[in-house]
C-alpha cells in the first residue's frame, strides 16, 4: 500500500491513522497547495516527517522550517503550530 492511497477525497486537509499502539501513534496527512492544517496545539512531543511536496511549518516562538522530501522537524508540547501546503504535499505525524 503506499500512503497516497490512503486518502481517497480531495479535501484541503486529510488526516488518516495510519498506525496506532499503546506507545503512540502515526497519522498520514495530505495538505493540497494553498492550504494550511490549522493551528493547534499537541500535549505529547510530536515528530512531523514530509514524504513528498513542500510545506511549511511553523510556531508561536517564530520557528519557520521549509520542509522538502524527506525533511522532518520537532514539534514541541504545549506549543500553538500550523503547517502550510506550498505544493500538494505528503506528511507523517509521529507522537
Amino acid at each position: 500500500m503506499n500512503i497516497k492511497d490512503l486518502h481517497t477525497q480531495e479535501k484541503p486537509v486529510s488526516a488518516i491513522s495510519l498506525f496506532k499502539s499503546e506507545f503512540g501513534n502515526a497519522t498520514a496527512i495530505k495538505i493540497l497547495q494553498g492550504e494550511t492544517l490549522k493551528e493547534h496545539i499537541t500535549k505529547t512531543p510530536a515528530l512531523l516527517i514530509c514524504m513528498e511536496g513542500k510545506a511549511v511549518f511553523e510556531n508561536e516562538k517564530g520557528i519557520k522550517e521549509t520542509l522538502l522530501a524527506g525533511d522532518f522537524v520537532a514539534i514541541e508540547p504545549m506549543v500553538k503550530h500550523w503547517v502550510v501546503g506550498i505544493i500538494e504535499s505528503q506528511l507523517i505525524l509521529i507522537k
